[in-house]
């Protein structure tokens, strides 16, 4: 028996932005979400670029 799949609606959760109209629209200018990291101190860290979601925060 094949089972069936439904899907009733998109979302997206990225770097360039929470919801499809701003991630699809980031992607066709090009962009790709990658920038320094600010949410903590990299100072002693190798890596200072990260892709970080800063439109989203995971209480919404």
């Amino acid at each position: 028996m094949k089972k069936r799949v439904v899907i009733t609606g998109l979302g997206a959760i990225t770097p360039l932005g929470t919801g499809t109209e701003k991630f699809w629209g980031g992607l066709c200018k090009g962009e790709n979400g990658i920038g320094i990291i600010t949410r903590f101190d990299v100072t002693n860290s190798k890596a200072k670029l990260a892709a970080e979601v800063k439109d989203f925060e995971a209480e919404d």
